[in-house]
């Protein structure tokens, strides 16, 4: 199924401030809520989508490329849609919107945000450097990630057995105290996370002696990214789950992987578009030749038609980058240069001073010939 436009989504023009997206997301949230939807898988899914568009449009670098590639441009890089995000992780991530009310629960109404807490981990970043050839083609990176880990001695729960884990007394496991009070709109109930657990629920008797209780430790992850073709600099992608790991058995947070482009010795980029600087001698100009030349992945062989003049660019369609998730590529302009030799012999001399006595080879620009600005206009 085709996604909609995540401004289309919210309700919002793509002028829209962050306040005015998160007020939309509000609203769409609140609309949707399941617990104001018991049982409709609809609404539901109007819910996810809704946070799927806020995790874009919220995050100023995301909304950029959203802006600039629409859905192909995010890749990996919305965590709902790539990564299939459960309502756990809606309300972890985006539990302050809702929060927003005071913690106020109407009927029940916003009980799924005020309940037992679940810990996120945070998330990390990493920089991945790409060469242009590797642009050109996608390639699998493999990279050892310094992350908090999954503590293997109490497997998460910070506890020295199970029988050490408790539930909290205070909230009787539910992870909230619950105050009513009576106002002149009648009953009123405040959800506070409870003090004694931090929201989760349990307590614990005799600590995890490896990792004090946290439920995690120091350590590495060895992670395989796979990076599709055609992608740019400062472009990033999320995978889910492969940040620092949440303490006490909480879900893990996400690994951000952001594009580094190295600068390429022979090519220049533009987009999808590649420049190419290529210089002949002024025999070949005069005569015209074949050629060859480098491109992405090989070499090709071009035509330079006789009387070619320093500053003409030829247009290779279809040899520049690919597009990020479609087959479409750019081109490859090449920039020709006339070379002009500097250390002359006495024959050399010779030869070129009865050619200069030519008219053939004293320079005569014609009248309409066009300006190296409007040769260049042409190809953007």
């Amino acid at each position: 199924m085709e996604k909609r436009d995540y401004y289309e989504v919210l309700g919002v023009s793509k002028t829209a401030s962050a306040d005015d997206i998160k007020k939309a997301y509000r609203k769409k949230a609140i609309q949707y809520h399941p617990d104001k939807n018991p049982g409709d898988k609809e609404a539901e899914e109007k819910f996810k989508e809704a946070a799927e568009a806020y995790e874009v449009l919220s995050n100023p670098q995301k909304r950029s490329r959203y802006d600039q590639f629409g859905h192909a441009g995010m890749g990996g890089s919305a965590g709902f849609g790539g990564g299939g995000m459960s309502m756990e992780d809606i309300f972890s991530h985006f539990g302050d919107i809702f929060g927003d009310f005071g913690g106020f629960s109407f009927g029940g109404f916003g009980g799924r945000s005020g309940g037992r807490r679940v810990n996120k981990g945070s998330n990390l970043r990493v920089n991945v450097k790409l060469t242009l050839e590797e642009i050109n083609t996608g390639v699998e990176k493999k990279i050892k990630v310094p992350k908090k880990i999954t503590c293997t001695t109490c497997g998460g729960t910070g506890a020295q057995s199970d029988s050490d884990i408790e539930t909290c007394k205070t909230c009787k496991g539910s992870g909230q105290v619950v105050r009513v009070q009576q106002t002149f709109l009648g009953q009123m109930q405040t959800a506070t996370v409870c003090p004694d657990c931090g929201g989760t629920g349990k307590t614990i008797k005799h600590k995890c002696p490896n990792c004090g209780g946290t439920g995690v430790v120091k350590g590495d992850e060895v992670v395989t990214i796979n990076i599709p073709a055609g992608v740019a600099d400062g472009m990033q992608f999320s995978m889910s789950g492969h940040g620092n790991a949440a303490e006490r058995g909480g879900v893990p947070g996400d690994l951000i992987i952001v594009i580094e482009e190295q600068k390429h010795n022979t090519f220049e980029r533009d987009g999808n578009n590649l420049f190419l600087e290529h210089y002949i001698s002024f025999p070949e100009a005069a005569m015209g030749c074949s050629t060859e030349i480098p491109i992405l992945g090989g070499n090709a062989r071009i035509k330079i038609p006789a009387g070619t003049q320093s500053g003409k660019v030829l247009r290779l369609q279809g040899k520049g980058l690919p597009e990020l998730n479609s087959g479409r590529r750019g081109d490859l302009l090449v920039n020709i240069n006339v070379w002009t030799p500097q250390n002359l012999s006495k024959e050399e001399k010779d030869m070129l001073e009865k050619m200069m006595q030519s008219e053939n080879f004293k320079p005569s620009p014609k009248a309409n010939e066009k300006s190296f600005f409007e040769r260049m206009r042409q190809f953007f």
